[in-house]
């Protein structure tokens, strides 16, 4: 059984030294914030100031160290006895990625490419799970020379493939979860064995002398409602029940996926894995239960700063161009129902009067930089008067924003900068808790 799965009772702690020193943050410049509110608004502001004139109309990122520092934090508090294997799709930043190994984050790995990225930070292959129920035969051979050795199914072809091209490889048997949770990423359409599926799948692994170490599943990403974790992880005691019975080896291994938001949804989820956590697997020894969190983390540490470059009036209606949109960073407005895009102007244009009446506000279009109708960010929103060269900053980006992005008219979204800071309000040089991990 992989490391990454063992469990010990020696404190740990969360320090920023070994983040400064962590294979992507390591050599680059980390800003410290103040506790005020506005700190964010007056970094960006800062690093606009010093933008050459060159690269002055490029969008950037911020991403606070601080905020993933105290997630995990959050995280370790609420749900102690969950092994965090992040869910690298979500936001692939090396930094972030760097931060998150640094405070014992294991990581979800879908692709061939998402394996290269974290193992090129120097993390151990044993801290990986290849959580993709349907991959192809050279992303398997990869997997299997690297020795990245667990992973999910849910079909007996999957099962096929994975005994012919990565024997040693362990397997989790990824269920669909019985209740709708109402997600409005649902992902019980694409994955997940059905009850009267899961005895044969289970039979076919025997037969392929392939050893199935546990269960997996996901009740959707985007609002879903977490109490249909009492049903999921009854539905995942059942299949250890039935692998029992067919006399297959014991399975320790329980991966209730992602969905994770951060804040109060996070609390109301944690309460509902912990009651069923122990109501099905509370008297079960040698239990280790992990999830797939990427939004958790990823989403409330970064932020977006774009520029204004086009303006056009039609009467009371301000209309704004900005340098990115929903075919960069932005897509999540039309990819990501879970999020609701919101702004803050920061006036850097020398055309505003000092007089002017920033109290006065306008109904506002912003539109992205590409030449298609459809890369519209923002509708019938007020913002004061903007000129060119003024600057809007939208918070909560960090989540399927540059991952999902493109190159569509030229404008990269790969070649969008990151700025790393670290906010002195949520960071503490030690934080010591439980180690669950």
């Amino acid at each position: 059984m992989p490391s990454i799965f063992a469990a010990d009772d020696e404190p740990y702690s969360f320090s920023l030294n070994p983040i400064l020193s962590a294979s992507g943050v390591k050599g680059k410049p980390v800003t410290s914030l103040s506790q005020e509110t506005d700190a964010i608004l007056g970094y960006i502001q800062s690093v606009i100031h010093e933008k050459p004139e060159t690269d002055d109309e490029s969008p950037f990122m911020v991403l606070d160290l601080g905020v993933v520092m105290d997630l995990m934090h959050n995280w370790s508090r609420l749900l102690p006895t969950v092994q965090p294997f992040y869910a690298v799709k979500c936001n692939p930043n090396p930094s972030l990625l760097g931060t998150l190994a640094a405070l014992g984050s294991n990581f979800d790995c879908a692709s061939k490419s998402e394996i290269e990225t974290v193992l090129s930070l120097g993390v151990s292959p044993d801290r990986i799970i290849y959580a993709n129920p349907c991959k192809s035969v050279s992303h398997i051979n990869y997997a299997a020379s690297v020795g990245v050795n667990v992973t999910t199914f849910d079909s007996k072809e999957e099962v096929e493939k994975i005994r012919k091209w990565h024997p040693k490889c362990q397997l989790l048997l990824r269920i669909k979860p019985p209740q709708d949770s109402g997600a409005r990423s649902s992902l019980g359409l694409k994955y997940g064995a059905l009850p009267e599926e899961v005895p044969m799948l289970l039979q076919a692994a025997r037969n392929a002398e392939l050893t199935v170490i546990g269960v997996s599943f996901h009740i959707g990403s985007g609002g879903p409602d977490a109490k249909a974790y009492h049903g999921a992880i009854a539905a995942a005691k059942s299949v250890f029940k039935m692998a029992s019975k067919l006399d297959m080896q014991k399975m320790h291994v329980l991966d209730i996926g992602g969905g994770f938001s951060s804040g109060t949804e996070f609390g109301a989820a944690a309460v509902h894995v912990n009651d069923a956590l122990k109501a099905n697997f509370g008297n079960e020894e040698g239990i280790t239960v992990i999830g797939e969190p990427g939004r958790y983390f990823a989403e409330t540490a970064f932020t977006l700063a774009a520029k204004v470059i086009g303006k056009r009036v039609r009467g009371e209606v301000r209309e704004y161009w900005i340098n990115d949109g929903v075919y960069g960073c932005l897509n999540c407005i039309i990819n990501d129902s879970s999020v609701r895009v919101m702004c803050t102007p920061l006036r850097c244009s020398s055309k505003h009067e000092e007089d002017e009446d920033e109290s006065k506000t306008y109904l506002s279009t912003v539109f992205g930089p590409t030449c298609d109708s459809l890369d519209t960010v923002l509708r019938d929103y007020r913002l004061m008067e903007l000129e060119l060269d003024d600057w809007l900053v939208f918070p909560n980006m960090g989540a399927y924003t540059t991952s999902c992005g493109t190159n569509f008219n030229g404008f990269s979204t790969s070649a969008i900068p990151t700025h790393l800071t670290y906010s002195t309000s949520v960071v503490q040089e030690t934080i010591l808790c439980s180690n669950q991990f």
